[in-house]
């Protein structure tokens, strides 16, 4: 059964992102037409997968995901709120306030706007990187309500453009962001299990603890190469880098417990979006981890 009391399922090409994004070897409506055959409701996108923020242009884009069959349920920005030059962080809030307006253009009402930290520059104090980070969150709500949009800040890793790996890419930094800022209808967690993996920290126990505040998921694995250990790939900071020795894979065949994940999940009723976000060895692998969500999704739901 589909209705809106159980999680929908988006997909977004993480194994074209490059193409997409940066090269420009592949457009936006290219990757739409691609995805009409994957068992998805959604296609999640990011920033900078768009070519203009022209109405005109938004409109085709939102008409082809229509036409193909999707809707849009959230929009992957990635805010700079840890700059130490104050004009920066400036401009990184215009931006996404950007993007807060162009994310209610393409997925209407409800739809997530992901807000991150900022990078971990050496020369910001942790006190005075949440400052900052709390400042610009806190004066964010008051405009994604008047869009009616949710801003869902991600335990992540690194963009691609940044040079600094996530300010909060830790638990302990990532909860003191999000618990100091109280709202809850227009603001939440965009929770990925693979990102705590590459973290160093547990995914379920920080699934637990948010687990009242999500507003959005990524659905991804990671495996370990033959011989690798996760001892082996921490560094002194306590943090995993992006090791060849960790892989993407198959959604639930790598080191994440979606059994464990979708008991929580369903332990709060979450029925908003799940979004697999991998697919890097192809089309097939995406889809594949779809199907496995898709039956997740049965398994926990439909009762």
């Amino acid at each position: 059964m589909m209705s809106g009391t159980i999680p929908r399922l988006a997909a977004f090409p993480k194994c074209y992102i490059e193409d997409i994004a940066f090269k420009r070897t592949m457009s936006l409506f290219d990757w739409i037409a691609m995805a009409k055959t994957l068992p998805a409701e959604g296609l999640e996108l990011y920033e900078g997968f768009l070519t203009s923020h022209d109405d005109a242009y938004l409109d085709a884009v939102g008409e082809a995901i229509a036409d193909a069959g999707f809707a849009m349920p959230m929009m992957c920005c990635s805010p700079d709120f840890t700059h130490p030059d104050p004009n920066a962080r400036q401009r990184a809030f215009e931006h996404e306030v950007e993007m807060i307006r162009i994310t209610r253009r393409l997925g209407g009402p409800g739809a997530t706007c992901r807000v991150l930290s900022g990078q971990r520059y050496p020369e910001v104090p942790t006190e005075q990187g949440i400052e900052w980070v709390v400042d610009a969150i806190t004066r964010l709500i008051p405009i994604a309500k008047a869009h009616d949009v949710v801003l869902g800040m991600e335990n992540h890793y690194k963009d691609g453009a940044w040079r600094y790996p996530e300010f909060a890419q830790k638990q302990e930094v990532f909860l003191r962001i999000v618990n100091a800022i109280p709202e809850r209808r227009h603001f939440g967690v965009q929770y990925d299990p693979s990102n705590a993996i590459v973290a160093g920290d547990d995914p379920i126990a920080l699934l637990r603890e948010v687990k009242d505040r999500l507003v959005s998921m990524h659905a991804s694995d990671r495996y370990l190469a033959d011989g690798a250990t996760l001892d082996e790939l921490r560094q002194s900071d306590g943090t995993l880098g992006y090791s060849p020795k960790l892989r993407h894979g198959v959604t639930g065949r790598g080191l994440n417990d979606y059994h464990a994940i979708f008991r929580i999940l369903r332990e709060v009723n979450y029925a908003r979006w799940i979004s697999i976000e991998d697919g890097m060895n192809g089309m097939d692998e995406m889809r594949e981890s779809l199907e496995f969500l898709g039956h997740m999704r049965r398994l926990y739901f439909d009762r």
